[in-house]
């Protein structure tokens, strides 16, 4: 153990936030990258639960299952009506 004697803080739900926009980022990079639509990909993908909308390319697809579709959605509603 450390010298420090201070209380370190977790904030699970901004810690949550921050990934769940690193991997969509990551997801939607790839995707353009492959010549897809990444909106058009990602939401098919959200609608339907089929992974195959999501490339490979770059671990894309292992990536964004790693989230709970229903959590990445709440983080995009969240933020296009900019409620934090």
């Amino acid at each position: 153990m450390g010298d420090n004697q201070n209380t370190m803080q977790f904030n699970v739900v901004k810690d949550k936030s921050d990934v769940t926009k690193a991997i969509l980022t990551e997801v939607y990079n790839s995707l353009l990258e492959k010549g897809y639509n990444p909106v058009n990909q990602l939401v098919g993908y959200f609608i339907s639960g089929d992974p195959t909308y999501i490339t490979n390319y770059n671990g894309a697809r292992a990536m964004v299952r790693k989230l709970e579709r229903d959590e990445i959605l709440e983080e995009v509603l969240k933020n296009y009506l900019e409620i934090k």
